[in-house]
């Protein structure tokens, strides 16, 4: 950022900071306390308030990647009551907050904000309005913890030594919103970067995460197989395009059981077969897609190009031509999710001093995936999971399931990660002053 740059940014805070500010004690008595005291904020009434009605209000109105007009509106609404200063858009409808000083050291936290193009079938008082769409992955959460994690770091700014940014992210699912905030600027001068996750299989007071891949790198195919339509009583005048599909269907498996590493995981999925619509007619062409994912560039280029091996070779012997696609419906392949090192030790610290050594878990990593993995390319990030499941109100339903709930008990813990780790990261990481050498100093 540029010296103008930098001075509008200040002169931004400084303007929306005018308003009254709570004593600045709050970080006197230490870094370990800093998270206990952020939890005890987050656990007051009002402001779990405030985050249940944010929530249950993007819940009400989910919209898809790029589309989340009305919730970025809602969000710098939510912004300008606080006097937070921001700049939008990024990304379309990102929007991106900034709290501190509006000097370095720099660092971001991110909350995606789309929803899943699927019915809601959860009979509830705040049911999706809007038919086939629904958040049914927790993105109206993670902004309302971030809007809740806003708030108290607004109230303490002056404590704040150095730049708090807020990532409001669009299009998660699919659209690589990320990476589009990122060709926009949305980090600039940010040197690192926490994204969290609502998890239905930890308990509520429970974190997860692990150093290293926790997330696997996902690309998309789609193939068109054409051979010659005829009747299904006469197959020897055709060229069997069901067949050859099925062929390559069965032959694609073998990519992973019999040309990949047991020890290196990935996956290979057929989740698309058209083809037909009669039972005696042998159509013109059969079109299969599908999803590879893996946890290095290496195996994930390889398996790219297996899968398209695969399938031309496998039409070819059946004498059928095939086209392949890894751009279908707009598609972007997702990189592996790669946690920080040194941050996952940053937020071991802040876990263990806010929930209890006994309350973080080692996870072992998830074949899905996040295009909070550009960030972390671009920069140090770090992707965690927050637990939200209470055995005594029975199981919840896992992620992009028509029936998927949040235990809104959770909230609290998520902003109050937010706001720790930010905070400490900050108070950890301070420019190094130059200090003079007392000898020389003297001697001159």
């Amino acid at each position: 950022m540029d010296l103008i740059k930098r001075a509008i940014l200040i002169f931004g805070i400084c303007v929306y900071s005018s308003t009254p500010i709570l004593s600045n004690s709050f970080l006197q008595e230490g870094l370990a306390e800093i998270p206990i005291k952020f939890l005890n904020l987050a656990k007051k009434s009002d402001l779990v308030d405030y985050m249940v009605k944010i929530r249950r209000k993007i819940h009400e109105n989910p919209e898809l990647g790029f589309e989340e007009f009305e919730t970025s509106e809602l969000i710098r609404s939510e912004l300008d009551k606080m006097g937070i200063f921001y700049k939008h858009p990024f990304g379309i409808t990102g929007v991106v907050g900034f709290i501190g000083s509006g000097d370095t050291p720099f660092v971001a936290l991110r909350a995606d904000m789309d929803a899943l193009a699927m019915q809601e079938e959860v009979e509830w008082e705040h049911k999706s309005k809007v038919p086939g769409k629904m958040h049914g992955c927790g993105h109206d959460a993670h902004v309302a913890m971030l809007l809740g994690a806003a708030k108290m770091l607004q109230e303490h700014r002056n404590d704040i030594k150095g730049t708090i940014v807020l990532v409001f992210q669009p299009a998660e699912e699919g659209g690589a919103g990320a990476k589009k905030m990122l060709d926009d600027g949305a980090l600039e001068n940010v040197e690192a970067i926490f994204g969290l996750h609502l998890s239905s299989l930890h308990p509520v007071g429970n974190v997860a995460s692990r150093t290293g891949p926790i997330l696997a790198a996902s690309g998309f195919f789609e193939a068109v197989i054409s051979g010659k339509g005829g009747h299904a009583a006469i197959p020897q005048q055709t060229i069997d395009p069901i067949l050859a599909a099925s062929n390559v269907v069965v032959s694609l498996q073998h990519l992973v059981s019999r040309e990949a590493d047991p020890l290196d995981s990935q996956v290979v999925t057929v989740g698309k077969f058209q083809g037909g619509g009669a039972y005696n007619v042998i159509p013109d062409s059969v079109t299969i897609g599908g999803t590879f994912r893996a946890f290095s560039k290496e195996s994930f280029e390889k398996l790219k190009r297996r899968i398209a091996e695969v399938i031309t070779g496998q039409a070819a012997v059946q004498r059928c031509k095939a086209s392949v696609d890894f751009t279908a419906m707009g598609k972007t392949f997702y990189p592996v999710t790669v946690n920080n090192k040194d941050l996952h030790k940053h937020f071991q610290k802040v876990a263990k001093d806010m929930l209890g050594a006994e309350n973080l878990q080692e996870m072992q990593p998830l074949m899905g995936a996040e295009d909070f993995s550009f960030f972390a390319e671009a920069i140090p990030g770090y992707f965690y999971f927050v637990g939200m499941h209470n055995e005594t109100q029975g199981k919840l339903e896992s992620s992009h399931s028509p029936y998927f709930t949040i235990n809104e008990d959770t909230l609290p813990y998520g902003a109050a990660l937010h706001a720790s780790l930010a905070t400490r990261y900050l108070l950890e990481n301070q420019p190094k002053t130059i200090t003079q050498d007392k000898s020389i100093h003297e001697e001159l």
